[in-house]
């Protein structure tokens, strides 16, 4: 995960956890986490950048709405995460 921030981490670990999320989706999910309202200034630049770094792949549902879907490196990048983690977090 090394080069994202913790907000693109967590669209990262979003997008894992769904099946071709919408950004709204997404943005959803995040606004729970997070407790507070996400805008799309924010959250499609960092779409973006998980899309750029070939961690997320995205797609047209419609002519109006994009899909995202984590790459085979997205969910390598993610397990490096959580053993990483796991050397931290024994109890």
């Amino acid at each position: 995960m090394d080069g994202l921030t913790g907000f693109q981490r967590d669209l990262l670990y979003v997008i894992a956890g769904a099946e071709q999320p919408s950004g709204q989706d997404v943005k959803d999910e995040v606004e729970q986490y997070y407790s507070s309202e996400i805008n799309h200034g924010r959250l499609y630049p960092n779409l973006d950048t998980v899309v750029n770094k070939e961690l997320v792949e995205k797609g047209q549902l419609d002519r109006r709405t994009n899909y995202y879907d984590i790459t085979e490196q997205g969910e390598e990048v993610i397990e490096e995460r959580r053993k990483w983690e796991e050397q931290y977090m024994d109890f």
